[in-house]
């Protein structure tokens, strides 16, 4: 299994339990397709480089996990069609 990153940046308005959330779905989608998450590292808002849909703060977090290519296309599908999640990227930890 590979090791991979995962940048995501919710919206700030969300509830503090509404991240959390959010953070929690995602773990559960690596885990219960047979990967491991190693940690996940909440940076908390900061400001947007850009505005984005009108926004010009976002809640990043990254998510670190060891997991199958099969894994990364699915979490990566349902981060894309999750509300309150603006940004996401994935990547191979070198």
């Amino acid at each position: 299994m590979k090791t991979y990153e995962m940048l995501y940046v919710l919206e700030n308005a969300l509830a503090d339990d509404a991240k959390e959330a959010l953070a929690a779905k995602f773990e559960e989608i690596v885990t219960s397709m047979g990967g491991t998450v190693v940690s996940t590292d909440k940076w908390g808002t900061k400001k947007l480089a850009y505005p984005i849909n009108y926004k010009n703060e976002g809640y990043y977090a990254l998510m670190t996990f060891e997991a199958q290519p099969a894994v990364v296309k699915e979490l990566d599908r349902v981060a894309g069609i999750t509300d309150g999640v603006i940004r996401r990227m994935i990547t191979v930890k070198a």
